[in-house]
């Protein structure tokens, strides 16, 4: 609950839209889109550490909570959004927690089915696009989540978000004026000799 009262208030400071959440019992899936290139990352490093704060008061204790620094990737909206919507509401289910999404309490599945209201949801277009009409859209996206995992979404979201890359399609790569290496995870080996040269990371230039 404090957590998530220190997101709704971060969400309001850093401009961010949530779209779709899963507080998991060592980690947290949030579907953010920004208002500018550097927002998530704003918005995550102060809840992050308003959080700790908060943590370490309560529990007496000193010293960091999390491990690492957050881990994210840019979704292409026209292919991937819903599937990432259904990703991070089914993670529980995938961990073996509950048997439905609809049995968890701490996710945003309920809001955007449309059971509970959530004022800190806001719908993605994508989410929209389901229907012009809210029941049969809330029917629709619960429609979703009827069908199983799909092995290859699975293996390139979690690819996608630990390397720091891109979620894109393949039309909207190529139609992007950005080096390949940038866009994907580069295949196994030393680096090519002018990338060594100039010491340029691969994701250095890409926002959250």
């Amino acid at each position: 609950m404090v957590y998530l009262a220190l997101l709704r208030d971060c969400l309001k400071k850093s401009g961010c839209a949530l779209h779709a959440y899963c507080l998991m019992t060592n980690h947290v899936h949030l579907l953010l889109t920004p208002p500018d290139a550097k927002a998530c990352a704003k918005l995550t490093r102060n809840l992050g550490q308003r959080y700790v704060q908060y943590f370490n008061s309560r529990y007496e204790r000193s010293g960091t909570l999390w491990e690492g620094r957050p881990h994210s990737c840019v979704v292409d909206s026209a292919r991937y959004v819903l599937a990432t919507y259904r990703y991070i509401e089914l993670n529980p289910v995938r961990a073996g927690m509950v048997a439905a999404p609809a049995m968890y309490e701490w996710s945003s599945h309920e809001a955007n089915v449309g059971r509970v209201d959530d004022p800190a949801i806001s719908p993605h277009a994508e989410y929209a696009a389901l229907s012009s009409e809210p029941h049969a859209r809330r029917a629709a996206y619960q429609q979703l989540f009827q069908t199983g995992d799909d092995p290859q979404f699975l293996a390139e979201i979690r690819e996608a978000t630990n390397g720091g890359y891109p979620l894109l399609g393949e039309e909207l790569k190529a139609s992007l004026a950005v080096p390949k290496e940038r866009l994907e995870r580069r295949k196994p080996g030393p680096a090519p000799r002018e990338e060594q040269a100039s010491g340029d990371g691969l994701t250095a230039d890409l926002p959250f």
